[in-house]
C-alpha cells in the first residue's frame, strides 16, 4: 500500500495544514482550537502548542511555506493570523467583515494576501497593513448565490478560484493596487479589475467542492455532490471542459499531482485516482491500495450480496462491508474531508501527500513506488 504513516489524533478532524518543513501538523479535532503536533519518535506524537482565539469550530487553517504564519477561520466569522514569536503563536486580528460563518481558507503563491469563502455569499481577499498592525480585507461580492465551499489559487498569484453550494464554480481576479505588481505582457490578468467574474462553469447540478488549479495553471478541477468530477482545460473565454462520473460516493477535495493526475477523496474513505490519457480525455483509473479481485463473478456476487444484505440483515451487510474496505485497502474509518500536498511549492510533480478525515486520523501517502501501477500519466 502507499499509505506510510497513520496517526489518530482525535474523535474527529475539521482540517488540516503543515509546517515548510513538514515536521508539524497544525489541526482542528472539531473544537474551537488548533492543535500543532511534532512527530517525536516512530508513530508517536507530542503536542506542542494550543491556539485558542476562535468561539466556534475552525473550519479552515493553511501554514504558508515561506513566511511560516498560521491562518485560521471559523464559524465565529473571524479569522487569525498566527505568528511564532518567542516559542509561543501570536494572534493578529484580521478584519474580514462577515455575518456568516468563514467555511475555508488558502495564502496565494506569493504569501501577500489569502482568501476567504464564506456563507455569506462572498469571498474576502485579505492583505496585511503596516500601519495599523492587522490585515485588512477586500470583498468579491453579489456574485456567488451561496456559500463558498472552497479556493483555490493560480500561481500567477491574481486568478482565484472558488466553489459553490449553487453547483457553480468561477475564477475571478483578485489584483489589489499596492500589493500586486502589474505585468508588462498585454491581456495579462493584472489588467483586470478587483473582483472582475473571468468565467463562470454551469457544469455541476449540485453542491460543488475541493477546487483546484494543476502545477501550471492550465487545468481547473473541482467535484460534484452527484459523483460527478469536472475538469477545465484552457481557462478563459473557450474552456475545454469534461465531466466524468463514477458510481461511488461523492468526492469532498482533490490534488493535482501531476499535470495529468488527480487524486479525488471524500465519503468513499479511499483516495480515488483519475488520470488524462494521451488525447487528454480524463477518466477513473482506480483507488490506492486496491487490491484485485479474483474475478468479475466475484465482484458482481459481492455487490449482490452486499445489495441483498442491505434488505434481509445486518449481518450479511456487514461483512460484506468488511470484504469491500479489506479488498480496496482502506485506512480510513470515515468520510475525508481534506487533502494536502507534502512537496515544496511549484513542484511539477507530487510523491507525497496527506489526508484527514472525520475518524480523526491523518494518513500521510507516498506514491513513489506506486509510479508503474498508475501508469504514465504520473
Amino acid at each position: 500500500m502507499a499509505v506510510v504513516d497513520v496517526h489518530r489524533f482525535a474523535e474527529s478532524i475539521t482540517c488540516h495544514a503543515w509546517s515548510p518543513d513538514h515536521s508539524m501538523v497544525a489541526l482542528c479535532p472539531n473544537n474551537t482550537q488548533v492543535h500543532i503536533y511534532k512527530s517525536s519518535s516512530q508513530d508517536q506524537w507530542e503536542r506542542l502548542h494550543v491556539l485558542q482565539k476562535h468561539d466556534q469550530i475552525v473550519s479552515g487553517i493553511d501554514w504558508s511555506s515561506k513566511s511560516n504564519k498560521i491562518v485560521s477561520v471559523s464559524h465565529d466569522r473571524n479569522s487569525y493570523v498566527w505568528s511564532l514569536d518567542g516559542g509561543e503563536w501570536v494572534p493578529t486580528l484580521v478584519i474580514l467583515r462577515l455575518n456568516r460563518a468563514a467555511l475555508c481558507v488558502q495564502w496565494s503563491p506569493k504569501e501577500n494576501k489569502f482568501a476567504v469563502g464564506s456563507g455569506a455569499k462572498t469571498v474576502c481577499i485579505c492583505y496585511y497593513e503596516q500601519e495599523n498592525n492587522w490585515w485588512v480585507s477586500k470583498l468579491i461580492r453579489k456574485r456567488h448565490e451561496s456559500s463558498v465551499t472552497s479556493v483555490a489559487w493560480h500561481p500567477n498569484n491574481i486568478l482565484l478560484a472558488t466553489t459553490s453550494t449553487d453547483g457553480k464554480c468561477r475564477v475571478f481576479s483578485t489584483f489589489i493596487k499596492g500589493v500586486d505588481t502589474k505585468d508588462s505582457k498585454a491581456g495579462s490578468p493584472a489588467e483586470t479589475k478587483f473582483g472582475e467574474q473571468i468565467l463562470q462553469l454551469d457544469l455541476s447540478y449540485s453542491w460543488a467542492f475541493g477546487v483546484k488549479w494543476s502545477p501550471s495553471g492550465n487545468t481547473l478541477a473541482y467535484v460534484g455532490h452527484s459523483s460527478m468530477i469536472y475538469f477545465v482545460d484552457d481557462v478563459g473565454p473557450s474552456p475545454l471542459a469534461q465531466s466524468v462520473a463514477f458510481r461511488d460516493l461523492p468526492l469532498r477535495d482533490v490534488l493535482f499531482i501531476s499535470e495529468k493526475m488527480v487524486i479525488g477523496v471524500g465519503y468513499d474513505s479511499n483516495p480515488m485516482v483519475f488520470a488524462a490519457d494521451d488525447t487528454g480525455i480524463w477518466s477513473f483509473i482506480r483507488y490506492i491500495g486496491e487490491k484485485k479481485a479474483a474475478s468479475s463473478n466475484s465482484s458482481y456476487s459481492s455487490q449482490f450480496s452486499e445489495a441483498f444484505g442491505k434488505f434481509y440483515g445486518s449481518q450479511s451487510k456487514s461483512a460484506t462491508a468488511n470484504d469491500a474496505s479489506e479488498s480496496r485497502g482502506r485506512v480510513h474509518d470515515n468520510c475525508i474531508n481534506s487533502i494536502v500536498p507534502l512537496s515544496k511549492a511549484g513542484s511539477p510533480k507530487v510523491m507525497r501527500f496527506s489526508t484527514s478525515g472525520l475518524d480523526g486520523k491523518v494518513a500521510i501517502w507516498d506514491l513513489e513506488n506506486m509510479e508503474q501501477e498508475l501508469g504514465n500519466q504520473f
